[in-house]
């Protein structure tokens, strides 16, 4: 393979990793806090109260795959020499 197919490779799977990592908790707490909301009658409460948790979550979450992802590059570029 060569060195360009290898970082386009490492690009998109940084691309759709950071993606779901950012997407999917926001909008699960949106949802499970809006039917809490709901179902108790606390609008918005529990929306708010997730999306915080969820925020908080994912920025320790994208710190430790950046983290991860940067060996992934060096280790990369180190082959190309």
């Amino acid at each position: 393979m060569s060195q360009d197919a290898k970082y386009y490779r490492l690009a998109g799977r940084i691309f759709a990793d950071f993606s779901g990592t950012i997407a999917v908790p926001a909008v699960l707490a949106a949802v499970l806090g809006k039917w809490l909301d709901e179902r108790y009658g606390t609008e918005p409460r529990y929306l708010i109260l997730l999306l915080v948790v969820a925020l908080a979550l994912t920025a320790y979450a994208v710190v430790r795959k950046a983290k991860n992802y940067k060996t992934a590059y060096e280790r990369l570029m180190n082959e190309s020499k």
